[in-house]
């Protein structure tokens, strides 16, 4: 098969996020996540939701790092489906794609969701289905909007209510930590839950977890939208992960010092709240905090908690509705990357001629994620539905990304690495000499292990995830037979003439001599922009 490039028909994205832009885009992820998350892996896992935290955590962390160094190496719109096409080939390159695509259609109908959630801590009638699965399918429609607008309009917003979450939520710990922590009380929890120790709880619990580790993705989906990429994602994405393992952990050993465990259960908030009140108002309450669950945490701070509660609810559901808004942006960019490199059709390629944005790819996963928001509506628990699909399409994913890591370390040695992964072994072979990194294949088995308790403890998600991954197949199979590319076979690309137009369009100049010298001395000369000597 010849070499297969970018279609001719698809115009470029624009560059438009800086530094603080790049790190939004992520924090609009995890900062919005601990604000699902706290509710339903404390729930989970009791007295140990800190544990289950914990271990997500150290295993995201692999991931950030894996993220960051190809992210650097490899600027351009796609993010874990990228990087794993360029390790692993077509097929699997597709099925890491179709994986993320998974878990941003279930970001955009989870966070607004919960943002609707949020909102609605003012309106606790309006905190049940019909009412908030109608609100939050209006944000979605909203985002969309927002977002076939543009990408600079669209991280505004993101760079605005990130800085006021980083504040409040930052007093929040404080307060807490200071003047309401009961270390007796955090002790009891944990004892009582080893007490009555359950395996599966706790699994249950962590792979809800990985729902508060995103964010990553998001600024790797914003590298070819970001100026000097290569430079200003290695130090967002670090700074993301250690902002991922502080606020979490911080938040759930709050959680457990503050309030008794059971206030997040659904069956035990529902009898306690119950006790003397009529059904109606009991089930307003009961879904008023099960639906903003960090709001319930600062109403019960000392002196400032019937202040503190409002002010979250608030920020809260802003920072949910800009998550959902990275989900809505993150699936286009994703579908966008799989049309230039054919595996998808051609016709998610096209941008707005106006705004440079890829609209058509907006507009249908905005309507799958209102799919997803009216089937979770006809459950019995909306959020458990959608965290229950979340979880296997980022472990699926995020195994994939490790594998090309190691991959890559082999395959391609002359693309130049602004950040390595740390801790690396030295493997000699066919007398070349390769670096293993450690922490990717302790990431590997991590998050190996997080898709098999994914797969244990999701009733639905183990369903829904592979019936996902088989409808996309079919439809790659389709596709690439009806246009006469191979299946389950790669096209060959020249990768290099494309990542040297990067370099050159992003102004990293440096970087791009860099290549060209490791490139002549494999006999390939590159002394123009996109061109073969």
């Amino acid at each position: 098969m010849a070499a297969s490039e970018a279609p001719t028909g698809a115009r470029q994205l624009r560059r438009a996020v800086g530094t603080w832009g790049s790190y939004s885009w992520g924090y609009a992820d995890v900062g919005a996540d601990i604000y699902v998350a706290l509710g339903l892996v404390v729930a989970a896992a009791a007295g140990l939701a800190n544990v289950a935290f914990l271990f997500a955590g150290l295993v995201y962390v692999c991931v950030g790092l894996a993220y960051t160094e190809l992210s650097a190496m490899y600027p351009l719109a796609g993010g874990g489906q990228l990087f794993v096409l360029r390790g692993l080939g077509d097929f699997w390159g597709f099925v890491a794609g179709w994986a993320v695509l998974l878990d941003f259609t279930i970001d955009i109908a989870l966070f607004a969701y919960f943002s609707a959630g949020y909102f609605d801590h003012f309106f606790p009638a309006l905190s049940q289905p019909p009412w908030i699965i109608l609100e939050a399918m209006a944000l979605v429609v909203c985002l969309l909007v927002l977002n076939i607008i543009g990408v600079r309009e669209s991280s505004k917003l993101n760079e605005i209510v990130a800085g006021a979450d980083i504040a409040v939520e930052a007093c929040l710990i404080f307060v807490g930590f200071f003047f309401a922590f009961d270390p007796g009380f955090y002790a009891h929890q944990v004892q009582m839950t080893l007490t009555h120790f359950d395996p599966s709880k706790l699994l249950f619990g962590t792979s809800l977890a990985i729902i508060s580790f995103v964010g990553l993705e998001s600024i790797a989906q914003a590298s070819q939208e970001t100026l000097r990429p290569t430079t200003v994602v290695p130090r967002t994405s670090v700074a993301l992960i250690l902002t991922i393992i502080a606020y979490a952990l911080a938040l759930s050993n709050l959680a457990l010092g503050l309030i008794p465990w059971q206030t997040y259960d659904p069956a035990s908030t529902q009898q306690a709240f119950c006790h003397g009140l009529h059904h109606l108002a009991c089930s307003n309450e009961h879904l008023a905090h099960e639906n903003a669950p960090v709001a319930w945490l600062a109403i019960h701070l000392p002196l400032i908690g019937q202040i503190a509660a409002p002010l979250i609810a608030v920020l809260g559901a802003v920072l949910l509705l800009i998550s959902s808004n990275a989900g809505v942006y993150g699936s286009s960019r994703i579908m966008y990357s799989m049309a230039v490199n054919q595996l998808s059709p051609r016709i998610f390629t096209k941008v707005h001629a106006r705004f440079l944005t890829p609209v058509l790819s907006l507009v249908v996963f905005a309507v799958i994620a209102l799919a997803e928001l009216v089937f979770a509506g006809l459950t019995s628990n909306a959020a458990t539905t959608l965290g229950d699909m979340y979880a296997f399409g980022a472990a699926s994913s995020y195994s994939l990304v490790f594998v090309s890591l190691l991959t890559l370390r082999f395959t391609d040695t002359d693309t130049p690495r602004t950040f390595r992964v740390p801790w690396n072994v030295p493997v000699r072979r066919k007398g070349v000499t390769y670096e293993i990194p450690i922490v990717g294949v302790l990431g590997l088995f991590g998050i190996l292990s997080v898709l098999v308790a994914t797969i244990l403890t999701h009733p639905i998600g183990r369903i829904a995830g592979p019936v996902w991954i088989a409808l996309g197949l079919l439809g790659f199979f389709i596709y690439r037979r009806k246009n006469g590319l191979p299946f389950p076979r790669s096209l060959k690309r020249d990768w290099p003439s494309r990542q040297l137009a990067v370099y050159e369009e992003s102004g990293e100049v440096e970087l791009a001599e860099e290549y060209r010298e490791a490139l002549r001395r494999r006999g390939r000369d590159f002394s123009s922009r996109g061109h073969a000597g």
